[in-house]
């Protein structure tokens, strides 16, 4: 049995809707993604600039 033009017309409609919601989670994560990312590259500034300030054995600094 082939479908009608209104079946078609649903099916597309339905997938659509499906499609729509699958990317708007979609950009939902990627947005959580940036964010979690902007930390960690914080967090990655501040442990190095700590270690850049940790004297090491041998080197002095200044005159």
């Amino acid at each position: 049995m082939m479908p009608t033009e209104s079946q078609d017309l649903f099916t597309l409609t339905d997938t659509v809707r499906s499609l729509t919601a699958e990317s708007s989670a979609l950009e939902t994560r990627v947005a959580e993604l940036r964010r979690s990312l902007a930390r960690l590259d914080e967090q990655m500034r501040t442990v190095s600039d700590a270690l850049h300030r940790i004297p090491r054995p041998g080197v002095h600094v200044g005159g």
